[in-house]
């Protein structure tokens, strides 16, 4: 499949958003593409050990709905929320598709989460079942005692006293379950992120939210039932659900799956020459490590699309990946509260460095803060559309906190937080975060989280968090550090700072980079300016 001699502006003209008033994705898609072929392929997985293993639809929606019995068995309910803390286990498929089945709220997360963090996200979204794999069962147990609403524990690929056998159970439960007739806007997902101050925010998503990665998988990532798609993301991550989950199946397309417990670069590219991959999708980051590789060492026999998403890719990167490949990574724009806003679609000319166009069905604009358009050239916020009715795909808000949602819309709008340019062909270009969040190697990371872990150690008086740039990962945490009375800087510091940083909160999250002042900037109301630490980082470059 190849949208490549599609019409822009016809397709942005034509198109509307389906709006039932019903609509779960277990039933709408899996159990559709299962009924239409039983042999249709689902997900090709391998791992580090060479393993191969293949599920249909067929098998997906099985496996999906015994699970949902192991869950209701274990008295998880409609509307109950599901932390789901896996790799890229088989499982986290099954058991992401079983609770959108059952009508219970999915919340994945990373395995890097600290028992802490874990902690966290049971007690605020009242979680009240947990599907992990081993080493992080084991953090569960530490703060299960903390957390009274938490009852089911299922571990996956191992046993564990006090927890259920997620392959026996399975494979014990019945193949029978009816779905659950869930509404469009009922509550589905719950994605914790990051925010410029306190603990992670809960962004929710309704059933419909599936539906508006119909663009996604349509018109970016270009993919139909014969394609076989990599989408390189953690499993914890709204971009998993992006490319790993909604965008490819609704289009039927296969997916390909490396479960490794780490990212090396040269295995990476060597898998292009083994498996039949067509379409690639993957963070800045990983296009910058395989640049640095000797690409012609690697061959790409199957690959016709490459995408990049998560933060802005350089224009040499791009360029150094065609010469390899022939190829060019198209960009894509969205948010953990969005689908897909805007991208560098394979019908429009890529212009290396922009973030494409808008996408179809997305009233997308740069705007000032009233909320009015501003000239082409002009920096100011990208914003989307909401009145009278919001695009498919966008958050229902974040739970609890309806003030921080209503401070997301201004009039017409609703404001992404971030800042760009338009061009007079209505390119989009991306130029700034409008708040502190660190972007990483595309992990968004809280600056109040990790400063919240260096005032834990005796060391530290006060800290500021900034990013600082980095030529691999885009950019990185960089911790400014005023020293408690009878502390001094040294080296041996900075790595027992970081090592801390890594045991309180999820090991991403440590500043690679740390400075000593003897003060840091403020205003007149004591209040910390990251602002200004942020600029004399990236002034450095």
């Amino acid at each position: 499949m190849t949208t490549a001699n599609y019409d822009y502006d016809a397709i942005r003209r034509d198109f509307a958003w389906p709006r039932p008033e019903r609509y779960n994705f277990a039933r709408e898609v899996i159990d559709r593409w299962a009924d239409r072929d039983g042999s249709h392929k689902a997900l090709l997985w391998t791992d580090d050990s060479g393993r191969l293993e293949t599920r249909t639809f067929a098998d997906i929606a099985e496996a999906s709905r015994r699970t949902a019995n192991v869950l209701r068995s274990g008295g998880v309910k409609r509307g109950d929320t599901v932390i789901v803390i896996l790799g890229r286990q088989i499982a986290w498929w099954e058991s992401v598709t079983a609770c959108l089945r059952m009508g219970a709220v999915v919340s994945p997360g990373t395995t890097q989460l600290s028992a802490k963090d874990i902690s966290y996200r049971i007690n605020a979204a009242a979680a009240t079942a947990v599907i992990t794999e081993p080493a992080i069962a084991e953090k569960v147990d530490r703060v299960a005692g903390e957390c009274p609403t938490l009852g089911l524990k299922v571990v996956v690929d191992g046993e564990r006293d006090g927890w259920v056998s997620y392959e026996d159970a399975v494979a014990s439960a019945s193949s029978d379950f009816d779905t659950v007739d869930t509404a469009a806007d009922e509550e589905a997902l719950c994605y914790f992120t990051s925010g410029t101050t306190g603990y992670p925010k809960m962004t929710i998503h309704s059933h419909s939210y599936a539906l508006g990665h119909e663009t996604t998988g349509r018109y970016w990532l270009d993919l139909g039932p014969d394609d076989l798609h990599w989408n390189i993301s953690d499993t914890g991550w709204a971009k998993a659900a992006w490319s790993s989950y909604f965008a490819p199946w609704l289009m039927g397309a296969c997916l390909f799956v490396h479960h490794t417990s780490g990212f090396d670069p040269k295995a990476t590219l060597e898998m292009f020459a083994k498996f039949p991959i067509t379409v690639m999708c993957g963070a800045p980051t990983i296009y910058r490590m395989f640049v640095l590789q000797d690409l012609g060492q690697y061959t790409f026999p199957h690959l016709r699309h490459c995408v990049g998403a998560g933060e802005p890719l350089n224009p040499e990167v791009i360029a150094k990946w065609k010469r390899a490949t022939g190829l060019t990574i198209r960009d894509g724009y969205g948010q953990t509260e969005t689908v897909l806003l805007c991208g560098s679609f394979p019908f429009i000319p890529a212009r290396p460095g922009s973030m494409g166009k808008p996408a179809p069905g997305i009233d997308l604009d740069v705007v000032d803060d009233d909320g009015k358009p501003v000239p082409v050239g002009e920096e100011g916020n990208i914003a989307v559309r909401v009145k009278p009715e919001p695009p498919q795909g966008l958050f229902k808000g974040y739970k609890g906190e309806p003030e921080r949602t209503a401070s997301c819309f201004v009039g017409d709008w609703y404001f992404t937080g971030d800042k760009a340019t338009k061009d007079e062909d209505g390119y989009f270009w991306f130029k700034s975060r409008a708040d502190d969040v660190i972007l990483s190697s595309g992990y968004r990371i809280g600056p109040f989280e990790v400063e919240s872990a260096l005032i834990e150690h005796p060391a530290v008086a006060e800290s500021a968090v900034v990013s600082s740039p980095d030529e691999t990962r885009g950019e990185v945490v960089k911790a400014f550090v005023v020293l408690a009375p009878g502390y001094k800087p040294s080296d041996e510091l900075v790595r027992e700072l970081q090592e801390h940083v890594k045991t309180v909160t999820a090991p991403y999250k440590y500043p690679r980079k740390v400075e000593f002042l003897d003060s840091l900037p403020k205003t007149v109301s004591g209040k910390i300016r990251r602002v200004e630490l942020r600029q004399k980082e990236w002034g450095k470059e």
